[in-house]
């Protein structure tokens, strides 16, 4: 801990942080102590558009599990990121997560990577609505659906499955009729390229990288690390677990973020 404050010191950061920073606000996360996949890999683009059933499916599990995926409040990490951004020691935060819990404690430099699950985006003309809008959507066409339960899964969704998605009704984009998505970036697109160029921006602002929370298993995030890497800045990493980047590392602290930063920054 000593060298995680000695390491935070005087820096001002460049900051990534991945699921294992919301799981203390009892979200689950991706991966294991390995960096391999806990449960299936969820849903792509690709599949998601081309499947009605598919469509269902996703939006089914998502029902249930939006229920408290959308209650979920910042932990101790978060409100020490947020903390840190307040005394000037980070140029800017970028969060795979689409939970908006970052937000929620008080961080305002932050660029969500992959976009909120707080938003719900027309594939075809654009429309953007809110989730909590269409949730109501979904529980009003859908009733008998209301009443089941399932564990909770990554990004809101649950382990909904075993049953007959077939008569699940999704609606329609209100505007145009298209297919609505939620408004984040799902496995087979790219991240849009303006948040990748103010990404990449910021690290000509910083002078250390610190990963929060991630195994860095994907490109969209490792990319960051290993151009800091590249560019001569010190990196450490709060993580369960092996990282895609351990020998990039000059620092690592295996606790859970909340522990390791609430430690740092007590509320």
């Amino acid at each position: 801990m000593q060298a995680l404050r000695d390491f935070l010191t005087g820096r001002r950061l460049f900051v990534l942080t991945g699921a294992g920073c919301s799981t203390d606000s009892g979200l689950p996360d991706y991966r294991d102590g390995a960096g391999e996949w806990k449960r299936k890999p969820p849903i792509d683009f690709q599949t998601f558009m081309g499947s009605d059933t598919r469509r269902a499916r996703y939006w089914a599990r998502g029902l249930v599990g939006w229920r408290r995926f959308g209650q979920a409040q910042p932990n101790a990490a978060h409100r020490a990121l947020a903390a840190m951004e307040r005394d000037g020691g980070i140029a800017l935060l970028v969060t795979q997560n689409v939970d908006g819990l970052h937000q929620a404690a008080g961080s305002r430099v932050v660029l969500d990577l992959h976009g909120r699950m707080v938003q719900v985006l027309c594939t075809a003309c654009g429309w953007r609505g809110p989730r909590a809008h269409w949730q109501g959507q979904l529980e009003s066409l859908n009733p008998e659906w209301i009443a089941l339960d399932a564990p909770d899964a990554p990004d809101g969704d649950a382990d909904l499955d075993g049953l007959d998605f077939t008569h699940f009704v999704v609606p329609s984009c209100p505007h145009c009729g298209g297919i609505v998505k939620p408004d984040v970036v799902f496995f087979g697109e790219l991240v849009p390229r303006e948040r990748y160029e103010r990404a990449m921006a910021a690290l000509d602002e910083a002078d250390a990288v610190l990963v929060v929370g991630s195994s860095l298993m994907v490109h969209s995030g490792y990319r960051y690390v290993k151009e800091a890497s590249h560019r001569g800045l010190p990196i450490a990493a709060i993580n369960m677990g092996r990282t895609r980047a351990d020998d990039l590392l000059c620092l690592k602290v295996e606790q859970s973020c909340a522990q390791a930063l609430g430690a740092l920054y007590p509320a």
